[in-house]
């Protein structure tokens, strides 16, 4: 994933005028625009260049890394992040993407995926069916996937993993196990999300006819053991991969430990999806 023209630009004006080019920095002024440059000089980067974000924007090639660091940072200034709290982020960010020891082990064999086969990034997410945030943050990365700007570039996998503090988990996480087991586990789990506050185990039988399925099907498998224990060998292995709350997401197997705003992922992944390619130098 390139930066647009304005970034390259910037790249041979200095770090001044990084700060000055891109539309999330253009109406920094100020201290806006001093605690972005502070910023952008003090906090090195985590691949492809040894140096401050500042100083592999000078050097040539240019590290794509740095550009795509330097909007971060501008687009957290201009929300208002303070200094302190934007440095955690890149460090946390930092983590997410270096990872370090073995990748967390997930078997995708019936996970419901979506995406494009060979995509160079795959993310698993830990959700439950009773999750406020979840209701909100999956189906953002579903839309991103399928028909957005990770288009070609990820895959989704999601993995049912039901938070006893949530009321209704369990027969929840049965319902979306089965529409999964019936072919139908996207359009169930959209529905089920959009319809969050008001779910009952009988609305999300009309949920299911809703989308196609039928009704006598989806409750026998609600009702069968197996799903049951289906539910609960992904809960065991999200317990195995240190998972405790919900959402939890793990890019090319390292645990996501950044911001789980939709914005940050997606660009989390467009830069890993950038890095698997090779992609890591932007053209002078």
């Amino acid at each position: 994933m390139m930066r647009s023209a304005a970034v390259l630009l910037a790249l041979v004006l200095g770090v001044v005028s990084v700060v000055a080019a891109t539309p999330d920095c253009d109406v920094l002024d100020g201290d806006d625009r001093a605690l972005a440059e502070r910023i952008l000089a003090g906090e090195y980067l985590y691949n492809c260049c040894d140096d401050t974000i500042a100083a592999c924007l000078e050097q040539r090639p240019t590290c794509a890394l740095a550009a795509r660091l330097a909007d971060n940072v501008c687009r957290r200034v201009v929300a208002g992040q303070d200094e302190a709290g934007i440095r955690r982020a890149l460090s946390r960010r930092a983590r997410s993407m270096v990872g370090g020891g073995t990748p967390a082990e997930i078997d995708l064999t019936s996970a419901p995926v979506v995406g494009a086969d060979g995509a160079p990034v795959t993310i698993v997410v830990y959700a439950c069916a009773r999750c406020p945030y979840c209701s909100r943050l999956v189906p953002e990365l579903y839309r991103a996937i399928t028909d957005g700007p990770l288009a070609g570039d990820a895959r989704l996998a999601f993995r049912v993993f039901p938070i006893r503090g949530h009321e209704g988990s369990t027969e929840a996480g049965l319902g979306f196990e089965a529409a999964a087991k019936l072919g139908a586990f996207w359009p169930f789990m959209l529905t089920a999300y959009r319809h969050f506050d008001e779910y009952s185990p009988e609305r999300q039988v009309e949920w299911a006819a809703a989308v196609g399925l039928d009704r006598t099907a989806f409750e026998a498998l609600v009702a069968d053991p197996a799903t049951r224990d289906a539910l609960v060998v992904s809960k065991k292995e999200g317990l195995v991969n240190r998972v405790e709350e919900t959402p939890t997401l793990f890019i090319n197997g390292r645990r996501w430990v950044g911001d789980l705003s939709a914005d940050e992922l997606l660009d989390a992944v467009e830069e890993e999806a950038a890095r698997v390619r090779g992609e890591q130098w932007l053209a002078d």
